[in-house]
């Protein structure tokens, strides 16, 4: 190849790679507080209880010092917080931190002697923590999702966005609609951006089990989140990092339609490494919205396994890795027409019998979708004011529509004059890029 071919080649191969790099929301969308906790000689006191807490969205997290003095509390969403520090012999300590960038915030608290022995209550109020961002949003943390009433199950994380957020209204089968249209939505999940349409009838959804808390951001999202108009849902998963002793729960519910569902999820790790999985399984009678008001031909199931991994390297350098997979397998609802299906030949009905002169019985549409993912991303402070982050992901949806085993039961007067089957699939891939913010303050 001649040279110019050569740096022509380079020089589109960059342009190219800048365009993709900068296509994407940064990998990660959490960062973790630490911080020393020491008395006024600066002897370190360990068995001090730490607690951050933001009102509005309400994630409350509490963590104990150790034998060195020294906490960490990881995986802490971008926002403002309270923290109060409490240790018995020692006056309460409060300050505001505010979490924008991965840059972990490391604090070194000062805790006084107590001069009496009256108690002290610290309490945060939602009007104290005035977010500085431009966009409207709703902030939703793990506290409120067991206090709201799911319509749907199968698409658990839209009915949240549904219930929790202003401005959004629930549409049929797991979708919803904000102030636009629905296809503008568009999911980031800890950073890795989902644009196709989440429901069960689309593509399949992470489990609610494995949702820290979500950015719901409404009106006009900013620019990093690409060209989607309406609705933004900035998902941060759970982590297992700084969970020495495992914990986990196990819940199963059984309700009307023979609807029975159970979710698993446990999370373990230690002072630098994490593993958090969650599994669920549905099985229902009503998976999707029925055309009619009597339910018939709507039975489906759904299997999800979702994991993240993360591991802490050094001080400068993290790994963080997201892994799932889903399966959903349901019928088609049918109307009356077609759960009481007559042959047809285009013209005339033939009295509910095939060409081989036997009933076709009612249509049997169905069904499948699989959704495969996997991210991993690399973060690396250079400089309090700079971090590199570089990460990728693939994702598949694999779509399969089969028709009923009789073609004939497909087939009714003015709804459908033919059989269809389908399998279709949408793989996306994706990569990050280096960027460049100011540290996160306190004040």
């Amino acid at each position: 190849m001649p040279i110019c071919g050569k740096k022509c080649l380079f020089a589109y191969s960059v342009i190219f790679l800048s365009f993709a790099l900068q296509a994407h929301a940064d990998p990660v969308n959490s960062a973790s507080i630490s911080g020393t906790v020491s008395d006024p000689s600066g002897a370190v006191i360990p068995d001090a209880i730490v607690e951050i807490h933001n009102p509005v969205s309400g994630l409350q997290r509490t963590a104990t010092t150790d034998a060195s003095g020294t906490f960490t509390i990881p995986n802490i969403p971008f926002n403002p917080y309270h923290l109060t520090v409490i240790k018995k012999g020692f006056s309460a300590y409060a300050q505001d931190v505010d979490v924008r960038s991965v840059i972990p915030v490391n604090l070194k608290i000062s805790l006084n002697i107590e001069s009496s022995s009256e108690t002290v209550t610290v309490e945060a109020g939602a009007e104290d923590l005035l977010e500085k961002t431009s966009t409207f949003h709703t902030d939703v943390d793990r506290g409120l999702f067991d206090k709201l009433p799911l319509e749907s199950q199968s698409s658990s994380v839209s009915s949240l966005v549904t219930l929790a957020s202003p401005g959004i209204a629930a549409d049929s089968n797991g979708l919803f609609h904000g102030l636009g249209d629905h296809a503008d939505n568009s999911f980031s999940v800890d950073g890795q951006p989902i644009t196709d349409q989440q429901s069960k009838v689309f593509s399949n959804q992470i489990p609610l089990d494995s949702i820290q808390s979500m950015e719901v951001i409404s009106g006009a999202p900013p620019a990093e989140f690409g060209d989607k108009t309406s609705v933004v849902i900035n998902v941060t998963t759970r982590s297992g990092q700084g969970m020495t002793t495992p914990h986990g729960s196990l819940t199963a519910s059984y309700g009307s339609f023979g609807s029975s569902n159970v979710d698993l999820n446990l999370g373990y790790g230690g002072k630098n490494w994490g593993n958090f999985i969650s599994l669920s399984g549905l099985n229902s009678g009503r998976f999707l919205d029925p055309p009619e008001f009597t339910v018939m031909h709507d039975k489906g199931n759904e299997e999800n396994v979702f994991d993240r991994v993360d591991y802490q390297i050094g001080s400068s350098d993290s790994l963080h890795l997201n892994l799932g997979f889903t399966r959903s397998w349901f019928q088609n609802p049918n109307s009356f027409d077609m759960q009481n299906a007559t042959a047809w030949n285009g013209l005339v009905t033939s009295g509910g019998l095939g060409p081989d002169g036997l009933p076709v019985g009612p249509a049997d549409q169905r069904s499948q979708i699989k959704t495969f993912n996997i991210a991993p991303s690399w973060t690396h402070i250079i400089s309090p004011t700079t971090v590199l982050t570089f990460g990728g992901y693939v994702r598949r949806d694999q779509y399969n529509y089969y028709p009923s085993d009789n073609p004939f039961s497909d087939f009714a007067p003015d709804l459908q004059a033919q059989t269809v089957a389908q399998e279709r699939t949408l793989p996306t891939q994706g990569c990050a890029r280096m960027f460049r913010m100011s540290k996160a303050f306190t004040t």
